[in-house]
């Protein structure tokens, strides 16, 4: 361990798994996001980078524990691990509401606590495994919409929030390529999060 700079707060050395590029998070043999499928068209593309960023996040929260998940970035942020799959639930739900018209209530945020997904994400193991299995079912049940929809130019049916006017119309691809991005920006948030748990870096 060395110390910072600045702060008498231990750091982690930086470190990688990965052997043939030091600044990847593992060797291409092992990266479960590389494939050698070609997506083949808009949608394939589409849902190709949504998996691949929805993976990114579990293997950047994998082997840690419910307090490193839990640990806050830097003050004042309430930022953590667990905070972020919390919010990406809520993304999940939002996404639903918006295309479907879903009945998918907000679990973690309300009128009183807007940021309830990152100021209850606690150094709990009960906390923590909950909020996995409800990421796991809201990826799935986002899943199973997308398919039911063929055509990617489809209407939201749902009341979106996106932009500065509400209640804007929305096709599919719109949906999926604000989603996408959504889980791109915090996919950088949990590289510089996990970094700071343990020293590991890495794409």
């Amino acid at each position: 361990m060395v110390s910072g700079e600045n702060s008498s707060e231990p750091t982690a050395e930086r470190w990688t798994k990965a052997t043939v590029y030091p600044d990847m998070w593992v060797d291409p043999d092992d990266d479960p996001r590389e494939t050698e499928v070609d997506p083949g068209d808009e949608r394939g593309m589409l849902l190709d980078y949504l998996r691949y960023y929805r993976l990114t996040v579990e293997m950047k929260c994998a082997g840690v524990d419910a307090e490193q998940m839990a640990r806050r970035s830097v003050p004042p942020s309430t930022m953590s691990l667990l905070g972020l799959v919390r919010h990406l639930v809520e993304d999940e739900r939002h996404f639903r509401r918006v295309m479907a018209g879903e009945d998918a209530p907000r679990l973690y945020r309300t009128e009183e606590d807007r940021d309830g997904d990152w100021n209850g994400a606690v150094a709990d193991p009960a906390v923590v495994e909950e909020a996995w299995r409800q990421w796991r079912a809201e990826v799935e049940l986002s899943d199973r919409l997308i398919a039911s929809v063929p055509d990617l130019g489809a209407w939201n049916a749902g009341f979106s929030d996106y932009g500065p006017e509400p209640g804007g119309q929305h096709q599919l691809r719109d949906l999926l390529v604000a989603q996408i991005a959504e889980y791109a920006r915090h996919c950088g948030h949990a590289d510089l999060l996990r970094e700071r748990i343990d020293g590991r870096v890495g794409q």
